[in-house]
């Protein structure tokens, strides 16, 4: 019940000791859980309609199917996935395709839940990424889905290419060169499940770099080593540099749950680069802990997480995991928080059961004083509420960037 650093009780609670409730079947998923946002299109399920995820999650429930890292779950979802597809590529009215594409993505989005982790979680995702793009070509100001040179990379365990979502406003140019946000993805969101941050963005001038982060999705880095975020972030600026219509002195990193780990090691590795760096549920040092991870996997997310994390980090078993993570990756373990950091902005629900609001408190202890907000009450990264504070943070961060 206590924080082994401290010996004080967990901010979470009684709840630390809790198996929560949706965990205990399919039923009590989508009933407990799951119901209540896909209803209101809400993450996981922004983007895509109830209707849609209806019937899938009754087909699952009445053959008993749990296990989401398994091929018989993710199977259920693509009849309805490929519909919607087959649906918006007959439609002449461009809106409606659009529409259709993305709820496509939303259903492909659940199907590949909670990591890709086998050959049919991949096809989801690809097809995801197919009929994403097609929607993103259609939007005022279209996503471009480019790969850059991963010029700061080794060879050994690391791809050659990054694959970035990007979107520069209309009006950047040489001349005059934009702002621009790095959004870090997580550890089940990734780039095509960012459309509404990439439209805030555009909605103020500033150019979207959507990124996987180390250990999911397509991200080339290696996923086993700690200092490959530093590299992949290097690459991406080195290549922002050499465009010219980015102003690099106005460059802002947005890491979401496991991207706020990255987030926040950026904006000490890179603190001369980066204006600003926001950690939206960020793990830095307890998340990492066999203590924390031990009840935390029976906590908010769909399933354990452990699974996913291990393969995230590059492990071999959930054991070598437990006892490894926090000396490897650690960013207190690591005295990466020792070194003078740019403006940094930590958020979270103070009841988070996956990375303890403990880890973004904890990073007011060292070295450049951080800034941070904390929602009482709220789960993990405190969303929904907490995205209405990351604006006008980031808003004045630029304001002052540069000046």
């Amino acid at each position: 019940m206590t924080d082994p650093r401290t010996g004080s009780r967990w901010i979470l609670g009684d709840k630390f000791d809790q198996k929560y409730p949706h965990l205990e079947s399919i039923s009590a998923l989508w009933n407990k859980k799951w119901k209540f946002p896909c209803e209101r299109s809400l993450y996981p399920f922004h983007d895509g309609k109830y209707e849609d995820f209806a019937p899938v999650f009754e087909t699952l429930i009445k053959k008993i199917i749990h296990d989401g890292y398994s091929e018989e779950y993710t199977k259920e979802f693509l009849p309805m996935a490929e519909g919607l597809v087959k649906k918006a590529d007959s439609t002449q009215d461009e809106k409606e395709k659009i529409d259709l594409y993305l709820r496509a993505c939303a259903v492909y989005r659940i199907a590949r839940f909670p990591y890709i982790n086998s050959d049919v979680k991949r096809e989801a995702y690809a097809a995801q990424k197919t009929a994403y793009m097609k929607a993103a070509a259609l939007f005022e100001t279209p996503i471009e889905d480019l790969s850059i040179p991963h010029t700061a990379g080794t060879s050994q365990d690391e791809g050659k290419e990054i694959p970035l979502y990007i979107r520069v406003p209309k009006t950047a140019s040489k001349d005059k060169p934009c702002p621009s946000v790095i959004l870090m993805c997580g550890l089940d969101g990734h780039r095509p499940d960012n459309t509404t941050r990439s439209d805030e963005f555009l909605a103020r001038g500033w150019a979207s770099i959507i990124v996987d982060i180390p250990g999911t999705a397509d991200c080339p880095a290696a996923r086993h080593d700690a200092t490959s975020p530093d590299r992949l972030w290097t690459s991406i600026l080195d290549w922002m540099a050499a465009q010219g219509v980015y102003d690099m002195r106005k460059v802002m990193c947005w890491g979401l749950s496991a991207g706020g780990h990255n987030a926040v090691r950026a904006a000490h590795t890179h603190a001369k680069r980066f204006c600003g760096a926001v950690g939206q549920g960020a793990g830095t040092h307890h998340f990492f802990s066999r203590a924390w991870l031990e009840k935390a996997k029976d906590h908010e997310y769909p399933w354990t997480a452990l699974p996913a994390l291990t393969e995230k980090f590059g492990y071999k078993s959930e054991e070598e995991f437990l006892e490894n993570a926090q000396k490897d990756f650690s960013l207190v373990d690591l005295k990466i928080v020792d070194m003078p950091a740019t403006r940094v902005l930590l958020v979270n629900g103070t009841h988070d059961g996956l990375m303890p609001v403990e880890d973004s408190m904890l990073m007011m202890e060292y070295g450049t004083p951080k800034e941070g907000r904390f929602f009482t009450g709220m789960l993990h990264m405190g969303y929904p509420p907490a995205n209405g504070c990351v604006y006008p943070w980031m808003e004045a961060v630029m304001r002052a960037a540069g000046t």
